[in-house]
């Protein structure tokens, strides 16, 4: 495995300084004074990780897409990018792909990846249920990550909910046959959802307290709802092996669409 950047020797700039393509060699950013992960190179060492066009067809060709097979970690929602790039840092023998409704925070993620040399990750603008059923192949990927999905409480967005028994179908046939599904949310409705439809496709594990490779959070959304004091929900699973495809489609013309009132909860004074 590739050693990790080390950043213990490199002198921190001012907590909140911005980085572009004038930025110190080595500074250390950091974002609702949590650090970013990893350091800026110098320029020689940039990558290029923008995925700029998704093509009008698919599936992708992930082997030809990062110029080398491994396994392939994929991001839905991924914001500006923090998940993806402590995990790309931590482990680089694995590719990752952070996509994304908004164009700008695609902007940062590129930027900083491309800043950190992580030669090995993707950024692309798109809708999670259009990627996994356009441009991802059966049984290609190793692990996908929801982080924090937009609960919409204007009922009349409800449609626009990701995590929907058509999605969890597309999870679980993009995943490998031991892959892994991570979840997370801080809304308690959404929470209720998932709690109750995951476990029909997936072996559903809810997991208490912070991520250990990320005490302070994995993602902005995290950071900024422990500061408010909302509890942060958590869980992993993985694929149920005695389900086939026609199953699968019983199960997504079954189960309950997510019509749950998700008005936010009263905030918390203590953090969890």
């Amino acid at each position: 495995m590739a050693r990790r950047q080390s950043t213990r020797s490199m002198s921190k700039s001012h907590p909140e300084a911005p980085s572009g393509p004038s930025a110190p060699v080595g500074q250390i950013e950091t974002e609702l004074g949590v650090p970013i992960p990893g350091i800026i190179l110098p320029p020689e060492q940039w990558a290029r990780t923008a995925l700029k066009k998704l093509p009008s067809e698919g599936p992708l060709d992930f082997e030809a897409l990062f110029g080398r097979r491994a396994p392939l970690v994929l991001d839905i929602g991924c914001g500006n990018g923090r998940f993806v790039l402590a995990s790309a840092l931590a482990r680089p023998e694995l590719n990752h792909l952070g996509i994304d409704i908004l164009p700008v925070v695609i902007r940062y993620a590129t930027r900083r990846a491309n800043q950190r040399g992580l030669h090995y990750v993707r950024f692309a603008v798109c809708g999670g249920k259009e990627f996994l059923e356009r441009y991802v192949p059966p049984h290609s990927v190793a692990e996908i990550h929801v982080y924090h999905p937009q609960p919409y409480s204007d009922m009349q967005k409800k449609e626009r909910r990701l995590v929907t028994p058509a999605f969890l179908a597309l999870v679980h046939r993009s995943l490998v046959p031991d892959g892994l599904l991570v979840l997370q949310t801080d809304n308690p409705a959404y929470w209720r959802y998932m709690a109750a439809v995951v476990p029909r496709m997936f072996e559903f594990h809810p997991h208490h307290g912070p991520w250990p490779d990320a005490p302070q959070g994995r993602t902005r959304r995290e950071i900024m709802a422990r500061r408010m004091g909302l509890r942060i929900f958590r869980a992993w699973a993985r694929p149920r092996q005695d389900l086939d495809e026609a199953q699968l489609r019983h199960l997504v013309a079954e189960m309950p669409p997510p019509l749950f009132d998700a008005t936010p909860p009263p905030r918390r004074k203590k953090r969890r």
